[in-house]
C-alpha cells in the first residue's frame, strides 16, 4: 500500500510543511506522556487522544509507525507526596500509572509500541549530561547541575522566545516554572534531605530534572531523533524549548524533531479548568455522571487538535446525539442482510464502484492528511450517512446490494479512527423505520410540549417505544434516541 501524502503544521516553522518522514515504514513519533501522581483531568485525555487521532491518520495513510509516550514518574511532586505517605516513589506512581493505562483503554486509544520510564532510564540521562558537559554547556552550583543557556545561542528557536535580555547565572531548579521566565534550567538536581528518593552516578547524588527525562528517553528508544514530537501547547515553552536545547547541545549536528505538533488547550464551559471554579473533571467524574465513554472519545476527537475546544456537559450530549445518527444508520444497513461477513475484509485499500462512496473515502482520507482536520473530515461522514439513508428510504430490494455492501466498508473505515461505532449483528429491527421519520416525530413531539399540548408529546413517546424507539430528556433540554436492545 503507497502512502497518502500528509501535510502538518509544524510548531517550528508555523507553516504547513508536508510530512516526509525518514522512513515511512518505520515511522517514529514521541509523545509527551502523563506525570503519574493522580488521574489524568480531561485535558491531559485530549491531548493523549489527540495521539491516538495522528496513530490512526497515519496508519489510515499506509505508514507504519513506532511510537513512544513516556511515563514521568519522578519528580517534586512524585517525590513530596510518597514522603507525605511514607511510602517508596514506586508504591506511589503504581497505582497512578495503572490508571492511566485504564482510562486509555477505555477510551480505546490503541497501544503504543514503547512506554518508556523515566526511573528506567536514569542511565541514559547520566549519559547525555556528560555529554553536555564535554560540549561546556554545564555548570554546577550547590550540587545541582545546570544548562547554561547563553552558551547555547540556538536557544529560542522552537518557542520563539527573546533571551537577549537574560541575565546570566539566573537559574531554575523545580520541575514546573512560569511561562515565558527563561532560566538556565536544572539537568541534575542535588538530594536535599535523605527522604528524597536519589540516585548514586557518576555526576552526583540526586535524581533528573523534568526536562532532561524527554531528551533522553528519545535517544534511549530511538538512538538519535524523531519524525514527530507531539505534546500540549503549554509544554511548547519552557519544557520542549529545553528538550530541544539540551539534544541540539549534545548532539549538534543531528536533526532532533523534524515535525513539532502540539494541541491546543481544553476549556470548560469558556474557562480554563480549576478545582476552584467547580469545573475540574477526570475521565472518572463524567462517566460517574452516566456518560459512555464512546460519546467522551467522540466529542473529544472531534475538534480540530489546533483549536481550543470548550467542554461542556451540554455539548458532551451534541456530540451523543450526532454520534448515534451514524451509529443509527449503521444500524439500518446491518438489518438488510448479512452484510457483516464482509468486514474482515476491509482492512487496507478499499475500491468503490458508485463514484459518491469513491468521493466520500478520497475526502475522508485527504482531510485527515490535511493537518488532522477531523471537522472537515466528519463532514465527509455525514454526507455519507445522508446519501445511505436516502438509498434505504427509496429503495425495496436491498438485499445483496452493492451499494450498502460497500457503505458499510467505508464505514467501517471510518471507524477505524474514531472507534465508537458497532457493527454487531445482534440489533433488533425497526421495520424499515428510517432515522428521518424519527427525528420528524422528536421535532413534533418538541414542539407539542412547547405549545403545552402534552397528551400530543406522550402519544408520540409511546409510538416511538411501540416501534423500539426509546427517548432520553436531559436537563439542558435536548432529546436523544436509541434502539431498544
Amino acid at each position: 500500500m503507497s502512502q497518502v501524502p500528509f501535510v502538518f503544521q509544524n510548531s517550528k516553522s508555523g507553516k504547513k510543511e508536508p510530512f516526509l518522514p525518514k522512513d515511512p515504514l518505520n515511522v517514529s513519533i514521541y509523545s509527551c506522556g502523563p506525570t503519574v501522581y493522580n488521574f489524568a483531568h480531561i485535558g491531559n485525555i485530549r491531548s493523549f487522544l489527540f495521539v491516538d487521532v495522528l496513530r490512526r491518520s497515519l496508519l489510515l495513510g499506509g505508514y507504519k509507525l513506532n511510537q513512544a509516550m513516556n511515563i514521568t514518574d519522578i519528580d517534586d511532586k512524585i517525590i513530596n507526596e510518597s514522603i507525605k505517605q511514607k511510602i517508596s516513589v514506586e508504591e506511589f506512581t503504581k497505582p497512578w500509572t495503572e490508571a492511566f493505562f485504564k482510562d486509555l483503554d477505555t477510551l480505546h486509544v490503541q497501544k503504543l509500541e514503547h512506554y518508556p520510564k523515566a526511573t528506567e532510564s536514569i542511565e541514559d540521562m547520566v549519559g547525555l549530561v556528560e555529554t553536555l558537559q564535554s560540549n561546556g554547556l554545564v555548570y554546577e552550583k550547590d550540587g545541582n547541575l545546570y544548562f547554561s543557556i547563553q552558551k547555547f545561542d540556538r536557544y529560542g528557536e522552537l518557542s520563539k522566545i527573546d533571551v537577549s535580555g537574560m541575565k546570566s547565572g539566573v537559574r531554575y531548579d523545580a520541575d514546573e516554572y512560569t511561562k515565558d521566565d527563561v532560566r538556565d534550567f536544572v539537568l541534575w538536581k542535588n538530594q536535599k534531605t535523605e527522604e528524597e528518593k536519589c540516585w548514586h552516578t557518576r555526576i552526583g547524588k540526586g535524581r533528573p530534572g523534568w526536562h532532561l527525562e524527554c531528551s533522553a528517553m528519545i535517544r534511549k528508544v530511538y538512538g538519535s531523533g524523531v519524525d514527530i514530537h507531539t505534546g500540549g501547547i503549554d509544554l511548547l515553552f519552557p519544557h520542549h524549548e529545553n528538550e530541544a536545547a539540551q539534544s541540539y547541545g549534545a548532539y549538534p549536528k543531528e536533526e532532533f524533531v523534524g515535525t513539532w505538533l502540539h494541541c491546543e488547550h481544553l476549556l470548560v464551559d469558556g474557562e480554563k479548568m480549576s478545582k476552584s471554579k467547580g469545573n475540574f473533571y477526570t475521565l472518572r467524574d463524567i462517566l460517574e455522571k452516566g456518560y459512555d465513554p464512546n460519546s467522551i472519545r467522540y466529542h473529544l476527537i472531534s475538534a480540530h487538535y489546533r483549536s481550543k475546544l470548550n467542554f461542556s456537559l451540554s455539548k458532551l450530549e451534541e456530540s451523543k446525539t450526532a454520534m448515534e445518527r451514524i451509529q443509527n444508520t449503521i444500524y439500518r444497513v446491518l438489518e438488510t442482510g448479512d452484510l457483516w461477513n464482509i468486514l474482515p475484509k476491509t482492512l487496507g485499500n478499499l475500491e468503490f464502484t458508485n463514484s459518491d462512496l469513491l468521493k466520500i473515502n478520497l475526502e475522508f482520507i485527504n482531510s485527515l492528511a490535511d493537518d488532522l482536520n477531523v471537522p472537515k473530515a466528519l463532514a465527509s461522514v455525514f454526507e455519507l450517512v445522508r446519501i445511505v439513508n436516502q438509498f434505504l428510504d427509496t429503495n425495496t430490494n436491498l438485499i445483496g446490494s452493492l451499494f450498502l455492501k460497500e457503505s458499510l466498508e467505508l464505514f467501517y473505515q471510518i471507524n477505524e479512527l474514531f472507534a465508537v461505532f458497532s457493527f454487531d449483528k445482534q440489533i433488533q429491527s425497526l421495520d424499515g423505520i428510517s432515522e428521518d421519520w424519527v427525528l420528524n416525530q422528536i421535532e413534533a413531539r418538541k414542539t407539542a410540549k412547547q405549545n403545552k399540548d402534552f397528551s400530543t408529546a406522550d402519544k408520540i413517546r409511546k409510538e416511538l417505544e411501540a416501534k423500539g424507539i426509546l427517548l432520553t430528556d436531559t436537563k439542558e433540554g435536548i432529546t436523544t434516541w436509541k434502539r431498544a436492545q
